[in-house]
């Protein structure tokens, strides 16, 4: 018995066959992994990058990435990485606790409780592993 695949199916057989070629380590690859190598920015760089930067009168960097923090609330909290990595800036560029859950609880009007509940274990994630800064 023979099965079709699909073109996507086949495409991502491909693609799988291409990262293994170009970096066997990808095989094992792990977001969390990743976390890791990539280190939170400073708050004077992220200002200047993200924050007043860009704007002398415009959004400072925490602002930003709470802004970006409800962003990825209302998509479901479906990046786990991005949604970690957007606490851990969030919280080096200023933000308290209560500041990101009350962003998170906010989108719950707009993402639903599911959305909200996710993106809440995230954050807790990051903010139990105690490596963010004093508030």
């Amino acid at each position: 018995m023979s099965s079709t695949k699909t073109p996507f199916e086949l495409f991502m057989e491909q693609a799988q066959e291409m990262a293994r070629a170009f970096n066997p380590a990808l095989e094992s690859f792990n977001p969390k992994g990743f976390e890791k190598m990539w280190p939170t920015m400073p708050k004077d760089f992220m200002e200047m990058t993200f924050g007043k930067g860009l704007s002398k009168d415009g959004l400072d960097a925490k602002t930003r990435l709470l802004l970006t923090l409800a962003g990825l609330t209302m998509q479901g909290a479906q990046a786990d990485t991005q949604v970690r990595m957007t606490v851990r800036h969030a919280l080096e560029a200023g933000a308290t606790r209560d500041e990101i859950a009350e962003t998170i609880a906010q989108m719950s009007m707009f993402a639903g409780i599911p959305a909200m509940t996710r993106a809440m274990e995230l954050a807790r994630e990051v903010m139990e592993d105690g490596k963010e800064p004093e508030e």
